[in-house]
C-alpha cells in the first residue's frame, strides 16, 4: 500500500511523529515521540539511540504499529531499510539534515550517518 498525496504532505511536512507498536496481546503500546523525513514518496524513521532502543526494537520485531503526525492516525507497517542500499540511506541523511539541521550538528547526528543506518525502517500504510 502506498501513501496518499495529502497524508504523505502532512505526514512528512510534521515536526514530530508519534509510534506505537503492539503488545504480545495486540493492544497498542504508548506512543513515542520522534523525529520523521520524508525522501521521495516514502516516510522514514531512525533510532536517535542505535539499534537498542526500545521503541526501535519493539516497531523492528513487530514489523507492523501506528503512527500520529500532522493530524494523521495511521495502522503502518515498518520496513528495515538495507544498510548498504546506499542511495536510500543518503536520500534520507539529507532529508534529516534538510528538515532538522536547526537543531545543530549534536542532535541531527545521532540520525544521520554510518552509525544511523542500521536503524533505518520505512513506514507504510497498511
Amino acid at each position: 500500500m502506498t501513501w496518499d498525496a495529502q497524508d504523505l504532505t502532512r505526514v512528512g511536512g510534521a515536526e514530530e511523529l508519534q509510534v506505537s507498536s503492539p503488545r504480545k496481546d495486540g493492544s497498542d503500546r504508548p506512543f513515542v515521540t520522534i523525529w520523521t523525513v520524508r525522501a521521495g514518496d516514502d516516510l522514514y524513521i531512525r533510532s536517535a539511540y542505535g539499534p537498542d532502543n526500545p521503541w526501535y526494537r519493539r516497531a523492528r520485531h513487530a514489523g507492523i504499529g501506528r503512527i500520529r503526525a500532522g493530524g494523521v492516525d495511521k495502522a503502518v507497517t515498518f520496513t528495515p531499510i538495507d544498510a548498504a542500499d546506499t542511495a536510500t540511506q543518503e536520500a534520507v541523511d539529507a532529508a534529516y539534515h534538510a528538515k532538522y539541521d536547526r537543531f545543530g550538528p549534536q542532535i541531527v547526528g545521532t540520525v544521520t550517518g554510518a552509525a544511523s543506518h542500521d536503524t533505518t525502517l520505512r513506514i507504510d500504510p497498511r
